[in-house]
């Protein structure tokens, strides 16, 4: 399913596929000015996730703002404080819109539900794990990608929760032979080759802003990478290949647990997802990343770091 055929049953009957009736908490004419960016969110379950994450979206002070959430099936009490949320925020003039899905669609479907139903000229797109404590975060961002006509997608630096919240990503960079490296991961995180400002071949999408011209130019997510896995890095490459381009900025940071929305999915086989999956990025974008310069074969490979996780959810 892609994007039109999400807007068209949003449209019609403010069903999602796979889902329930959307919940709108308040009119997007309630937003002075009108609806500038549009946050969208995915969760499942990881209600304690999803509670750090909306709430520090919220506390933004960017004006003109939507928050789209797109829940996959929850069934651990994210459902009801996702009600309780939308109400709160509905009371003070922010607009909350809730796409409960029945089951767990996909990254790629879910995030595309969340385009359909969003109206921002900036998409903003981040995982339940992510934690944004600068409350300037989406102008600074949004005014990187107004400043660059070219630029597309901008994405922060993201860094571990835990001191000395050493690096997490500072962007991708792709070898000559398709294989991925996350950039500065591990590292300090005031470590000066990693705080400045500079193009990427392409960025995840745990926080990451777009521009919607960018989204009606070259589509939105591939759902040919449901579930997950690639999906991100795709996007990016369509992107650079229609003339825009991938940016990172470190003036931006957020904290990122890792791999938490995706994580206890017992229906996800992560080791065949990135095998196919990153065979298909392979096909799509050798005659791209196979010449830009990339690192060596070998210096890109996984760096394994012990991840912080919450305690379970009382």
């Amino acid at each position: 399913m892609q994007i039109a055929a999400c807007r068209l049953q949003l449209a019609e009957c403010g069903v999602p596929a796979e889902g329930r009736k959307s919940a709108v908490c308040k009119p997007q004419s309630a937003i002075p000015g009108g609806v500038r960016a549009s946050a969208v969110v995915l969760s499942y379950n990881k209600r304690e996730y999803t509670r750090r994450c909306l709430q520090s979206v919220a506390a933004t002070d960017f004006g003109g703002l939507e928050i789209i959430v797109i829940d996959q099936g929850s069934a651990d009490g994210t459902r009801e404080w996702l009600q309780v949320f939308a109400a709160e925020c509905a009371g003070r003039g922010l607009p909350v819109r809730l796409i409960l899905n029945e089951r767990n669609v996909g990254a790629c479907t879910g995030r595309n539900q969340g385009i359909a139903a969003a109206s921002g000229r900036f998409l903003a797109f981040l995982d339940n794990d992510v934690v944004v404590a600068d409350r300037s975060w989406l102008s600074r961002l949004t005014t990187r990608l107004e400043a660059q006509a070219d630029a597309g997608i901008v994405t922060a630096k993201l860094v571990y929760p835990d001191p000395p919240h050493r690096i997490q990503f500072a962007g991708c960079a792709v070898s000559p032979g398709g294989r991925i490296l996350y950039l500065g991961r591990g590292e300090a995180r005031d470590d000066p080759r990693f705080n400045e400002e500079r193009e990427l071949q392409c960025a995840i999408s745990a926080c990451i802003v777009v521009k919607r011209e960018v989204i009606e130019r070259v589509g939105g997510f591939d759902e040919a990478f449901n579930p997950v896995q690639y999906e991100d890095l795709d996007l990016c490459y369509r992107a650079r290949a229609a003339g825009y381009r991938v940016r990172y900025f470190p003036g931006v940071e957020a904290l990122h647990y890792e791999n938490v929305t995706t994580d206890g999915s017992p229906d996800l086989n992560f080791r065949y997802l990135t095998i196919k999956h990153g065979l298909l990025f392979k096909e799509r974008w050798r005659h791209m990343f196979a010449h830009e310069g990339g690192p060596d074969d070998r210096e890109a490979h996984w760096k394994t770091i012990d991840r912080p996780r919450l305690p379970p959810d009382g």
